[in-house]
């Protein structure tokens, strides 16, 4: 059976946002097109991977003698989004694997989001025992598809970076995260420091 497809070819609105507070925050994707809103829910780690990833491809492409795309070295003034996650917040899944890709017919950031699955995952001692033709990763029941013009894929990156940096600030001795009651610093001897 074909994996159900939330697909939004382009959104108005994808955008990485939080829910809770600094140091207990829930990291989202969400997508908006009319009514239809579709969340996801990753890791910082995810979030920070995909930022990243997205500006060296869009870079690339800019590079790239073959390219015919007006691509903007950065995310264009008006397509700021500073706004809060659209809500009522319902999960429709938890990310695993994302793919990113550029679309040259249509000059488009293509992104795929997978869910987490258990079966997905082998441990070491699994895969010894394994051949690598023997494991097949199980297929997904769903997929978060997104496919974004270049300026809003700048625009979602400069937004992702604001999101990630609006967290606990680091220590700047072990650059572990500094909670509000302080923390002990590794560096310091089990001392507790403050918030600088």
């Amino acid at each position: 059976m074909p994996p159900l497809v939330h697909g939004f070819d382009p959104p108005e609105r994808f955008v990485a946002g939080t829910v809770g507070p600094p140091g207990q925050r829930t990291f989202f994707l969400q997508a908006r097109s009319g009514a239809r809103v579709v969340s996801v829910a990753l890791e910082k780690q995810q979030v920070q991977a995909l930022a990243e990833r997205i500006d060296e491809l869009l870079d690339d492409v800019m590079a790239s003698e073959a390219n015919e795309a007006l691509i903007p070295a950065v995310a264009p003034l008006g397509l700021d989004d500073s706004a809060p996650l659209e809500q009522p917040i319902e999960e429709e899944f938890r990310a695993g694997t994302m793919t990113l890709s550029w679309d040259p017919d249509d000059q488009r950031v293509v992104i795929e989001v997978f869910p987490f699955n258990e079966a997905a995952v082998v441990t070491p001692e699994q895969l010894e025992d394994l051949d690598e033709e023997e494991f097949e990763e199980p297929e997904p029941d769903e997929v978060f598809l997104v496919r974004l013009e270049p300026g809003p894929a700048r625009a979602f990156v400069k937004r992702a970076e604001q999101v990630l940096e609006a967290g606990r600030p680091s220590c700047p001795f072990c650059g572990n995260p500094i909670d509000p009651d302080g923390h002990l610093c590794v560096r310091a001897n089990g001392f507790r420091r403050r918030d600088p």
